[in-house]
């Protein structure tokens, strides 16, 4: 498939909004204090994180990206707003005064994450700020050549707005959590051990993938594509067939948003005409790029072009 045709492909996402800070120092001496390091400050950078990752990879891959999502009444907030503005992803965005903006702080020393601090509220939307987003997306539905759920269970993303965007027929890709309620979508990318829990098994050594995916398939009816690390991913077809896809990364440095890499570039590859088996191959390749950088990174069409 030729990767010229993500150009211009409009995609909308919704789902779990996050800013990503990091926080650079170095670390020299222990704290008089406790037995913990101390970390001196030289800088602090955020990047987008969660749903505002994968429209940023939207946009690094060409395409055009429309996010619908909830931040808080904070500065957190504020600094999301002006990234998008600055990468130029269209944004739709309701302020919830009852949840903060999702924060992840990570503390960083000799290119090594030391630590990361979490500000969220996972508790759900209310019934009127659910009914603002399903607005939005009826007000963009129409331009959208696929739709994106992405779902880091933060209580964003509701039963009723995952019925609801189902029933559009447009291409639905969904990057889940542990839940298995994503029925009739496109495709859901979990990882394995995303696909694990679902099923409340530990199972990290990816020994029960096969058996798990075609139990879920038949649950959810939809395909599944399962990414797997150092073992690449595998994808599940309704039709039956499975498929292995060796990874492309030729180190894994920093798996820090390589999800929503996949969710980007896979959705982008089905809303330019690929089938499952060649959009699961170009995001395979285009998380191969991302696990070789530090912190949450995007993958540019020029560097996915030249993973080929």
């Amino acid at each position: 498939m030729n990767l010229d045709n993500f150009n211009g492909k409009r995609i909308l996402i919704i789902g779990d909004i996050m800013l990503d800070k990091y926080i650079w120092g170095s670390i020299e001496r222990m704290s008089p204090e406790a037995p913990v390091k101390i970390v001196d400050v030289a800088k602090e950078t955020y990047i987008l994180g969660g749903a505002a990752n994968t429209a940023n990879n939207i946009i690094s891959l060409g395409g055009k990206a429309t996010l619908i999502g909830t931040i808080g009444a904070d500065e957190s907030g504020k600094i999301i707003s002006k990234l998008l503005d600055e990468k130029a992803i269209e944004k739709e965005i309701i302020i919830d005064t009852n949840k903060p903006t999702i924060q992840k702080t990570r503390i960083m020393s000799n290119n090594q994450q030391q630590m990361r601090v979490d500000y969220e509220s996972k508790k759900n939307i209310t019934k009127e700020i659910e009914d603002q987003v399903l607005d939005k997306i009826k007000q963009n539905i129409e331009k959208a050549d696929a739709i994106i759920i992405s779902d880091y269970m933060k209580g964003n993303i509701t039963e009723r707005l995952i019925t609801e965007i189902s029933n559009y027929e447009k291409i639905v890709v969904v990057d889940p959590k542990s839940r298995r309620i994503y029925k009739n979508v496109t495709l859901i990318t979990p990882n394995n051990k995303e696909i694990c829990k679902m099923f409340n098994l530990e199972c990290t050594n990816g020994e029960k993938i096969n058996e798990l995916g075609i139990n879920l398939l038949k649950e959810i009816n939809s395909n599944i594509l399962v990414t797997r690390g150092e073992k690449g991913a595998t994808l599940f077809e309704k039709d039956g067939s499975i498929t292995d896809i060796p990874t492309k990364a030729v180190e894994v440095y920093d798996v820090s948003g390589a999800g929503d890499t996949v969710t980007a570039a896979v959705t982008l590859a089905l809303a330019s005409g690929a089938n499952l088996k060649e959009a699961a191959e170009i995001a395979n390749h285009a998380a191969g790029v991302v696990v070789g950088k530090l912190g949450t990174t995007p993958c540019t069409i020029e560097e996915l072009k030249s993973s080929f």
